[in-house]
């Protein structure tokens, strides 16, 4: 009897502890409610010209203990792109630039994960304008909160801010190399909402 039990404690115990680990990753979905994706570009030399996509979701997964297991999706749509000028807008969505009707979609997918002091360095593949490729930065936050209070609705979120070359996707080069910036700066902030 005292073998057959501590061997139902043993494995109750496993399974809790494989249950703990269970817990302990959490999935969410992007809350594009409390994000942002906004970038801005210089113009001619003399000012900033700021603009944001206003259409765009993601997921992603965090493990505390192991963050190599970690990943982060984020898909934009190219179309709600809003400079708060329509014409330009429009002209941006054309041929021209992004080419909204061939390339709908801009796509981030991590390929890898490290931890670093207060976040993570996370490296994957960026699709913009037809084009891939990889890159690389820090992502700060991870801290975790109830929202609205009293829920039960467990939330993290965190931000990052990159330069990304308008050279490597190939958006307006051509007829305006000199009127625009090559570097694009994005500052992207995030909060997921974890998935029960």
């Amino acid at each position: 009897m005292n073998r057959r039990f501590l061997a139902l404690f043993g494995t109750c115990s496993l399974l809790l502890a494989l249950a703990a680990q269970v817990r302990a990753a959490d999935n969410y979905g992007i809350d594009p409610m409390h994000s942002g994706v906004n970038f801005k570009i210089s113009h001619i030399g003399l000012s900033w010209i700021h603009g944001r996509f206003n259409s765009y979701s993601g997921t992603f997964f965090i493990d505390p203990d192991d963050a190599g297991k970690c990943t982060f999706e984020l898909k934009i749509n190219a179309d709600s792109i809003d400079t708060n000028n329509k014409q330009r807008d429009g002209h941006l969505r054309s041929p021209d630039f992004f080419n909204v009707k061939q390339f709908p979609t801009i796509t981030f997918e991590s390929t890898g994960v490290k931890a670093i002091k207060d976040g993570y360095e996370v490296t994957g593949n960026l699709t913009m304008h037809g084009v891939t490729k990889p890159v690389t930065f820090a992502l700060g936050g991870g801290k975790k909160a109830e929202f609205p209070p009293g829920s039960g609705s467990s939330r993290t979120g965190f931000s990052t801010e990159l330069i990304i070359k308008r050279s490597d996707f190939g958006v307006g080069l051509e007829k305006f190399a000199g009127a625009l910036g090559e570097d694009v700066h994005v500052a992207i902030s995030f909060e997921g909402v974890q998935k029960k």
